[in-house]
């Protein structure tokens, strides 16, 4: 077992800002330390009313995979838990080694990655190391942050929308190799340029949860939101929320956004939203928003802070809050929906949906390109990251365990190459001119 801060001569010369050739130059290792889960614990939480995830993430060396034409190499400085971490660190809703099996019919392509072992992780940034013979477009030493959804480009439905292939995966999750460890192995299709005014930690923990933000609401796939449009946004300082925020904002509609106490209210009002319910003040009964007359309190609510009802509904919370949803929405509204992390089985009342001519839009992840558009506004200033907590890779299971137990707000990344906070800034006259303060709302 490796022991932590150890380094390989690859790992330190990125550290050190070495060049492509230089990079180029020095072997690739043929172990690295990665946080992974195992196939022979799954089932261990059977019977377990708290699946702590902190007993199912583990951190070792794992062997470097053998690489693919179309892939490449990545030394990962920086990435982020997201909650599809969290799904296959309880092994639910199914256990992901199903996936990796899957995958594994496949060839050989497939079958390096149907493994004893899952590396996680969907997010990142770091420093391309190697490329395969077929990559043209990016070079060893180039600065990237990842995208997490792999698609064939072989797949004809890709070049409508990647989405709608049928073989796209999300990786990290329905794949191996994913961005927890050392290094990481991506296909050339899901770089993209890192901003230059971000840490590594910051630059790896937006790409997720801001593109499929952007799907959701901008891209031409989602609610396709227009200047003055208001948008009720549930948990508005999630990983989610927190970009959903900003999008509307900048976008000329008018958010409305849902928190669960004063804390939280003070970090959306600080992002210059000025329309907030703090849903622990709502007079709800013990079933909460699930109760039928919860929509009518929450309507109300709505229309007290901006005189009308949501054009559009940003959903992702799924059991607990999707009938309010669907009752808050305008006539001729749109629930956009990407996840139902409080459960999947929803209850509504259809009449509400049908009778006012509402929509209902899954919206699930996001192409390369949308991916790529978030990322330009993100080099641009012109959406910040929300990052609140920084961990170490050997505390993987614990930065798990705060997104598991909803003890954070924004964002919550993991230092994998980096050796420590602040590190990879290559514009700092940028930085300093959109300032600390919008930079880090989410830390303070």
């Amino acid at each position: 077992m490796a022991q932590p801060g150890s380094s390989h001569p690859l790992l330190d010369a990125v550290r050190n800002g070495a060049s492509g050739t230089e990079l180029q130059e020095i072997d690739l290792p043929t172990r690295f330390r990665a946080a992974f889960t195992r196939k022979d614990e799954v089932g261990i939480f059977e019977g377990q009313t708290d699946k702590d995830v902190r007993r199912s993430l583990h951190v070792d060396e794992v062997e470097m995979p053998e690489l693919a034409p179309d892939e490449c190499v990545v030394a990962v400085m920086s990435a982020a838990i997201n909650f599809n971490t969290v799904w296959s660190a309880i092994f639910e809703p199914v256990p992901t080694f199903a996936f990796l099996e899957k995958f594994g019919r496949q060839g050989w392509y497939g079958a390096r990655h149907d493994l004893p072992y899952h590396i996680l992780g969907s997010d990142g940034s770091g420093v391309v190391v190697r490329t395969g013979e077929g990559v043209r477009n990016w070079k060893v030493g180039d600065k990237v942050v990842l995208s997490p959804f792999f698609v064939d480009e072989e797949d004809h439905g890709s070049y409508d929308d990647g989405m709608m292939s049928e073989s796209q995966l999300a990786w990290g999750f329905e794949t191996n190799f994913g961005s927890l460890g050392e290094y990481c192995i991506v296909k050339a299709n899901q770089l993209i340029r890192k901003p230059k005014h971000l840490t590594w930690e910051e630059a790896g923990s937006n790409i997720l949860c801001a593109a499929t933000a952007y799907r959701m609401l901008v891209g031409s796939h989602g609610a396709r939101m227009k200047q003055g449009d208001v948008v009720l946004i549930w948990g508005a300082t999630g990983g989610l929320g927190s970009y959903a925020t900003q999008l509307v904002r900048n976008g000329g509609g008018i958010p409305v956004a849902v928190v669960s106490s004063a804390e939280k209210a003070e970090i959306v009002r600080s992002q210059g939203c000025e329309h907030i319910i703090d849903r622990s003040q709502l007079n709800l009964g013990e079933e909460g928003l699930r109760h039928p007359k919860a929509g009518r309190v929450l309507g109300e609510a709505i229309r007290s802070l901006v005189g009308e009802d949501p054009g559009i509904v940003f959903e992702y919370l799924g059991r607990e809050t999707f009938g309010a949803s669907v009752y808050v929405a305008k006539r001729g509204g749109k629930i956009v929906t990407c996840g139902s992390s409080t459960g999947y089985r929803h209850e509504y009342d259809n009449r509400f949906l049908w009778m006012r001519l509402k929509s209902i839009i899954g919206s699930h992840g996001f192409n390369y390109h949308e991916a790529v558009e978030i990322n330009r506004l993100i080099s641009l200033g012109m959406v910040h990251p929300t990052l609140s907590k920084v961990y170490d890779l050997d505390e993987a299971g614990e930065a798990t365990r705060a997104v598991q137990t909803n003890q954070h707000v924004g964002k919550v990344a993991v230092l994998c190459g980096a050796t420590g906070e602040g590190q990879g800034v290559d514009d700092p006259a940028m930085r300093e001119r959109i300032g600390e303060d919008n930079l880090n709302r989410f830390r303070r």
